[in-house]
C-alpha cells in the first residue's frame, strides 16, 4: 500500500489488510473442491507458526507471547518463523498446503483464496467455545465462509473523519459527535465550502491521496461510499447492478467533487500542522493527531450517503493450516494467543481496535468515555459482507476468493473517477470486468 510517508506506512500496515498480489492470489492451485479440515493429533509436541513481521513493537508482543506459552507448560512447544510483511501473503500462496505451518496468520482478505486453494482448515472444533464467543461480531464475520470459521483476529480497524475543533468552530460548521446524529453527504460537502471561505488556500480536507487510490487503501478507505448509497462490491455474486447503480454513481460524483478542497499531504502532515481541518482516516492516525491537536482533535463518523455512515473493518487474523496433523495443540495455543493479556498487549503495540469483547471493553482508548470510543462503537454494529443495511455500520469486505480482482478493477475505477473520469462508465467497466473473471471461475464456489 503507498503512503503519505514512511511513518503513515508503518502504522497503517497495523491496521487494515495490504495490497494484495491479484495475478498470485486469483485462481490458483486445485480450488473449490471438499473442504480441508486439519487432523487433530495429539495435543502435544512441536507446533509451527508463521507469522508477518510488522513493526518492531508488534513483532516483540507476538514474540513475548511465544515465550511466555512455551515457559507455561510443557506438552506444546511453539516454533515461531516471523517472514517479512512485504513477502508474507506471496510465501503463502506459492507455498504448498503440505508445507504450510501448523498456525499461521494471515491478511483478511486473503483468507477465503485460501480456503478455496486448501490451505486453511475450520478452527470451530479446535479453539475453545470461550474464545469463539469472547471474538466481536465483526471480527468473527471477517473469518466466516460458508458458516465455519477459519480465522479470528487479535485486533481489527474502523475509520473515520478526525476534525480540528478550533478550525471548525472558528468557520462556524456543525459537526456530529457520535454515529446517532451523523451529518449527510451534503451536510459534509457545505462544511468543506464554509470551511474553504476560511482557508488561505482553500484546501481543508485530507483524503490520503498520495499514493493514488488504485491499491488497498483505495478499497478499504471508499468502499464505505458505495455502501453508504447503498450499493455494495458484490451482491450474490455480480457486480454489475450492485456497484453500478444510480445511487453509486451519484455518490462518487459528490467524492470526485471533493477534489478541490483536498490538500495533497505530500508531506503527510496536512492535518498535524493545522492545514487542514479534516482528514479521513484510520485507528492508526490517532497518536499522531492527538499529541499535535491534543483537546482540538474530535473523531466522527464518514458521512451518509442515504444508507447510513458506513465504515471498512477487518485487519490481519489466525487459522490453522489445512495441513496440520496437530490442531489440537494448534487451537490450544490459539486459545492463549487471543486472550485478554496478549491482545492487550498487541493493540498497545499498534494502537489497533481490540478483537475481542473483553478486551475491547477494558481499553482506555476503545472503552466507553474513551477517544476512540466511535471505532468500537462502529464494530458493535457488523454488516458482514452481504447485508448491509441502514442499521449496520462496519462492513467486510466481500469473502471470496475471488476477492483480489474485485478489488483491483474497483481501486482502479475510484483511481480514475478521482482523476476526472466519468463514474458511471468507470463503475461499469469495473463490474463487467469482475463479473467477467467470476464466470471465468465458476463464480470462485467454495463448498
Amino acid at each position: 500500500m503507498s503512503s503519505t510517508n514512511r511513518k503513515y506506512r508503518r502504522t497503517v500496515r497495523t491496521g487494515l489488510a495490504l495490497a494484495l498480489p491479484v495475478v498470485a492470489l486469483a485462481a490458483c492451485g486445485s480450488g473449490g473442491g471438499t473442504d480441508a479440515s486439519a487432523e487433530a493429533g495429539s495435543g502435544k509436541g512441536t507446533i509451527s507458526v508463521w507469522a508477518h513481521q510488522g513493526q518492531k513493537n508488534e513483532a516483540s508482543a507476538l514474540q513475548n507471547a511465544v515465550k511466555s506459552f512455551n515457559s507455561s507448560q510443557g506438552d506444546i512447544k511453539v516454533d515461531l518463523k516471523l517472514i517479512p510483511e512485504a513477502d508474507y501473503t506471496k510465501t503463502i500462496t506459492a507455498t504448498d498446503a503440505s508445507k504450510l505451518p501448523d498456525v499461521m496468520e494471515f491478511d483478511g482478505p486473503t483468507m477465503a483464496n485460501f480456503v478455496y486453494n486448501k490451505k486453511l482448515a475450520p478452527i470451530d472444533t479446535h479453539v475453545s467455545t470461550k474464545t469463539m464467543d469472547n471474538a466481536t461480531d465483526a471480527s468473527k464475520a471477517q473469518g466466516e465462509v460458508g458458516g465455519k470459521h477459519y480465522g479470528l483476529g487479535m485486533f481489527d480497524s474502523g475509520l473515520g473523519i478526525y476534525g480540528n475543533k478550533k478550525l471548525l468552530d472558528a468557520a462556524g460548521v456543525k459537526y456530529p459527535t457520535s454515529l446517532s446524529n451523523d451529518w449527510t453527504a451534503t451536510e459534509f460537502t457545505a462544511a468543506l465550502g464554509a470551511l474553504k471561505a476560511m482557508d488561505t488556500d482553500g484546501k481543508t480536507l485530507d483524503l490520503q491521496e498520495t499514493g493514488g487510490y488504485a491499491n488497498e487503501w483505495g478499497t478499504y478507505g471508499f468502499a464505505p461510499v458505495v455502501w453508504s448509497a447503498g450499493g455494495s462490491l458484490l451482491k450474490d455474486g455480480k457486480a454489475e447492478g450492485a456497484l453500478d447503480t444510480p445511487a453509486v454513481i451519484s455518490a462518487m460524483k459528490t467524492f470526485q467533487s471533493w477534489k478541490t478542497y483536498v490538500d495533497p499531504n505530500t508531506d503527510g502532515n496536512a492535518f498535524a500542522k493545522g492545514r487542514v481541518a479534516l482528514s479521513w482516516a484510520g485507528h492508526w492516525m490517532y497518536p499522531a493527531y492527538s499529541e499535535a491537536l491534543g483537546d482540538d482533535l474530535v473523531v466522527l463518523p464518514l458521512p451518509d450517503f442515504g444508507n447510513g455512515p458506513k465504515t471498512g473493518q477487518g485487519s490481519w487474523a489466525w487459522g490453522i493450516g489445512a495441513d496440520s496433523k496437530n490442531a489440537k495443540a494448534a487451537g490450544t495455543f490459539l486459545d492463549t494467543l487471543l486472550n485478554d493479556a496478549n491482545i492487550t498487549a498487541m493493540t498497545t503495540a499498534n494502537g489497533a481496535v481490540p478483537a475481542t469483547k473483553t478486551a475491547l471493553d477494558k481499553s482506555e482508548l476503545y472503552k466507553q468515555g474513551g477517544p476512540l470510543q466511535l471505532y468500537a462503537d462502529q464494530l458493535a454494529k457488523p454488516c458482514g459482507d452481504k447485508d448491509i443495511t441502514k442499521s449496520c455500520v462496519a462492513v467486510t469486505r466481500p469473502v471470496t476468493a475471488g476477492y483480489p480482482l474485485v478489488t483491483s478493477k474497483f481501486s482502479e475505477a475510484l483511481n480514475s473517477i478521482y482523476g476526472g473520469a466519468d463514474p458511471e462508465s468507470a463503475l461499469q467497466k469495473a463490474a463487467r470486468a469482475i463479473d467477467q473473471d467470476f464466470s471465468d471461475n465458476a463464480g470462485y464456489k467454495i463448498p
